[in-house]
């Protein structure tokens, strides 16, 4: 056994260091300097917007973009429940409240018609909807073709948490382009990384203006230090974005990698029934996580069961995320449901996905799984 075998571990190499070291050299290590600004701009192009707002993390992201799209206190904001908490607590942040949506069982994403729906009803009832922020799970695309229209007709903005789908593609458009502004995240796990960070992504100037003045603590153009409001000290430093620039050179190569990972789980386990990858449609996915879903009925056996197997064996895997609605911090919140979220908790079991893992590594985690399915080939339970 040669140490753990992590599900997303950084993928840094001998560019990101050289960028690192230039930018030392340079003397910009403040939170400021070329390296900010080229990165901002890099990205921009990447994804296809107007501009972008390099910041500390994606939530620091979230709250700004919240901001910029005039959430506050007394609005509730629509949340799928599948998601990390960080896109419920940034609802939190601005005073508004979180309302949850369940998810597609095919996917993960929000489940649209619902959406609809629940956006129908909390207007009915007199409520001020001040965003619907849908969140592209495990690097694939929420049906936007179909959810932008419901936010336009009903005038709600369209807040995109994108901060697992660098890189991934919808109907030929790239994710973080489709809301009224996108939010990424570049945290230490994510497609790429630069250790912590995040970004906003729009073409809304006078949005990302906003959010630039308030990540820098809203200090006004003057000599001295002038402050008329409330900011935070939230902006990317220039070091950091010297290793995001290096690394947004190499994500196409690491989502290659990642899919040919994919593939070769998709093959392991093609032949074994009541198994089924997570999204593995979708073709313009940028298959940050690879995700299984197992129906014990069918297959014998329990995600849970393959975790086991797995950990003795020293190889991580993790549950998908815990429902926002069965949090203990939400419990009671407004939720519109069809228990889909509550499944995929369940069945699901994310696996070994990182571009950075090595070939011996990946040969043990398959090893693995073909010595546990060998050893669970008895059929299906009762």
């Amino acid at each position: 056994m040669s140490g753990t075998v992590y599900l997303s571990p950084p993928d840094i190499g001998p560019l990101e260091e050289s960028y690192l070291i230039a930018a030392l050299r340079s003397g910009w290590v403040a939170p400021v300097g070329p390296d900010l600004h080229a990165f901002e701009l890099d990205i921009a192009e990447r994804v296809g917007t107007g501009g972008a707002v390099a910041v500390n993390s994606g939530t620091a992201a979230l709250h700004l973009a919240l901001l910029g799209v005039g959430v506050g206190p007394g609005d509730v904001v629509i949340v799928p429940t599948l998601t990390f908490v960080a896109t419920a607590n940034a609802v939190r942040y601005v005073g508004a409240r979180p309302v949850f949506v369940d998810c597609d069982p095919k996917n993960g994403n929000i489940d649209v018609d619902l959406a609809a729906d629940l956006l129908r009803r909390l207007r009915a009832d007199g409520k001020r909807v001040g965003a619907i922020i849908p969140v592209d799970m495990f690097g694939s695309c929420a049906d936007y073709r179909a959810l932008v229209p419901i936010c336009v007709e009903a005038g709600v903005p369209l807040v995109e948490d994108a901060a697992e789908a660098l890189g991934a593609r919808h109907g030929g458009q790239s994710a973080g382009s489709f809301g009224r502004v996108g939010v990424l995240s570049f945290n230490g796990n994510k497609i790429m990384t630069t250790s912590g960070g995040g970004m906003l992504v729009s073409d809304d100037a006078a949005l990302l203006a906003r959010a630039r003045h308030l990540a820098t603590q809203a200090r006004e153009p003057a000599r001295h230090y002038e402050h008329r409001e409330t900011g935070y000290n939230y902006r990317l430093s220039n070091l950091l974005a010297a290793l995001g620039r290096a690394q947004l050179l190499r994500l196409d190569g690491m989502i290659a990698r990642r899919r040919q990972l994919r593939d070769h789980y998709a093959k392991l386990f093609a032949p074994v029934p009541g198994v089924r990858l997570l999204g593995a449609e979708d073709t313009g996915s940028n298959c940050w996580l690879t995700v299984i879903t197992v129906e014990q009925r069918r297959c014998g056996w329990r995600a849970d069961d393959l975790a086991a197997f797995l950990a003795e064996r020293d190889i991580e895997t993790r549950p998908v995320w815990k429902p926002m609605h069965l949090q203990p911090m939400h419990a009671g919140a407004e939720s519109l449901l069809t228990g889909a979220a509550e499944r995929l908790f369940a069945d699901g079991l994310t696996l070994p996905s990182g571009s950075a893992l090595t070939e011996p590594q990946i040969a043990r985690v398959f090893a693995a799984i073909d010595e546990f399915l060998s050893v669970r080939a008895g059929g299906p339970t009762a």
